[in-house]
């Protein structure tokens, strides 16, 4: 008699623990969700339906300015990371094995191994020495820092990409006299494109979303969305910021199922 493969979900309870967890895990979202329609001023007493919270939200100068600020520093992260990310793809699997590989691979995946925290205090003390060295200000900090714990989220989908690529492409390229450059502009560029775009959009959303690096980051006058909101929450909390959370969590969702979709195809 045939032994069956051992499966996981074969052991006693793991319905259970499994319903459990995803329970605790979105229950709150989907609280958090229905009363960002709430008509009450209060976040935890239903009042009816409104999409008045949303209204005032769009309305909110303070909220416009830390949306467009989000989105702005995401852009150039994400833009900045990837290019990053795909030349390091690139040169560490285009080639064979060579010493300080698992090195380069440690260093790069870093920030994913490291505390957010730790990362946060350090690119503090390094912006505040060069703010104090040279007496530059402005959003660039910001976008060094979101673009340095963005690239290995924007590099391992890239990496996979191209170590799922046929090799014997570029070879053929080179075979009939394409310089290196051309073989990559024609033949590898276009196949990883897929790769980029998942890459850049996994990046995005990640310094949308980030909140420890940029509160230790930021200066005055620099609120992301994501601190914006955690400002409020030390003030008088209203159902707008259930609304902004529910807006921000759409447009998160939205964005890792193009991801999703990208990545599918490209493993059809």
């Amino acid at each position: 008699m045939a032994e069956r493969a051992f499966s996981v979900t074969r052991l006693p309870g793991f319905t259970t623990i499994a319903i459990t967890a995803f329970v605790a895990l979105y229950a709150p979202i989907l609280v958090l969700v229905v009363y960002s329609f709430n008509a009450s001023n209060s976040v935890a007493t239903w009042g009816g339906f409104s999409l008045d919270w949303y209204r005032a939200a769009w309305e909110n100068e303070a909220v416009q300015e830390a949306a467009l600020r989000s989105v702005i520093i995401a852009a150039f992260a994400a833009c900045f990371s990837t290019i990053l990310a795909t030349l390091t793809a690139v040169g560490t699997t285009r080639r064979g094995r060579f010493k300080g590989e698992t090195f380069i691979y440690v260093i790069i995946n870093q920030p994913l191994m490291v505390p957010e925290i730790v990362t946060a205090v350090a690119l503090l003390i390094l912006f505040g020495a060069i703010r104090q060295a040279t007496g530059l200000h402005g959003l660039g900090y910001l976008i060094l820092a979101h673009t340095a714990f963005c690239v290995p989220f924007a590099y391992l989908p890239i990496r996979a990409r191209l170590e799922g690529m046929d090799m014997s492409l570029e070879t053929a390229a080179a075979d009939l006299y394409a310089t290196p450059w051309q073989a990559f502009r024609h033949v590898t560029l276009p196949l990883l494109l897929p790769g980029i775009i998942a890459g850049a959009m996994l990046a995005f959303v990640v310094s949308l979303d980030d909140v420890i690096i940029t509160e230790f980051v930021k200066s005055a006058g620099q609120d992301t969305l994501p601190t914006y909101m955690l400002g409020q929450l030390r003030r008088a909390m209203t159902p707008e910021v259930n609304a902004i959370s529910t807006a921000l969590l759409a447009l998160t969702v939205l964005l890792l199922t193009i991801f999703f979709f990208i990545t599918r195809g490209r493993d059809r």
